[in-house]
């Protein structure tokens, strides 16, 4: 899995040969379904709204719009292709009648995400972002949850007294790195960034990443 690959904009005859699949990390049966039962396990139910930060070609986002609610999923990338081959996927199973808004974002603008979600999530999204990047992740999403809502993603952990620069997880084998993608972040980074965000930080651990990626949940910090 080349971790960097992930800005390449994928060529239509790419996208008809599935290789959106394999851009997004593979395991595409799996992860989607393990994205799915997670938040399901944490409350979502078919009438809650949800953003989609990182979306990509819609490997959660099959499953979660299946279930949702005809116009309650909203998804957000950076990557133009992978939202075209998203939208390909959801033509494919049959969803478009389910409305979902899929938006070219990469700067995590109000205007963009929306207001109001009773429910947010990043798969694999943090992975690839700069601590600067992050921090204006979080803050948009802190304008865009519901006052009650919650936001869950994923990210490499690195122990909080770190100093090498080079990190593997296992199972998984990635090798992770403080500076360039793939990027891994401590638990008191991660809860840093959240309070300048007006967020609150509470770490939820092993979630059954296949690849190690550990789980993160954020509120607004009143409503801790």
């Amino acid at each position: 899995m080349d971790y960097n690959a992930y800005g390449k904009q994928l060529s239509n005859e790419e996208i008809e040969g599935n290789e959106h699949r394999q851009l997004v990390g593979g395991l595409w049966n799996e992860v989607g379904l393990l994205q799915y039962n997670f938040l399901v396990s944490r409350g979502l139910m078919p009438e809650h709204s949800l953003l989609d930060l990182g979306c990509g070609a819609l490997r959660g986002g099959i499953p979660l719009v299946r279930y949702l609610e005809s116009g309650k999923y909203r998804g957000i990338d950076s990557n133009a292709s992978l939202l075209k081959a998203g939208q390909i996927e959801l033509k494919k199973a049959g969803l478009e009648k389910k409305r979902p808004v899929l938006i070219q974002e990469d700067q995590f603008r109000q205007e963009s995400l929306g207001k109001g979600y009773d429910f947010a999530i990043s798969i694999s999204l943090f992975t690839h972002l700069p601590q600067y990047l992050i921090k204006q992740c979080l803050k948009g999403v802190s304008s865009a949850l519901s006052p009650s809502g919650l936001y869950f993603a994923s990210f490499f952990e690195a122990p909080e007294d770190h100093e090498e620069s080079l990190l593997i997880h296992s199972p998984g084998e990635i090798t992770t790195n403080s500076e360039k993608d793939p990027f891994h972040q401590s638990q008191g980074e991660l809860r840093r960034l959240a309070q300048q965000a007006g967020l609150e930080m509470r770490y939820v651990g092993d979630w059954k990443h296949p690849r190690s990626q550990r789980m993160a949940s954020f509120k607004r910090r009143s409503d801790y």
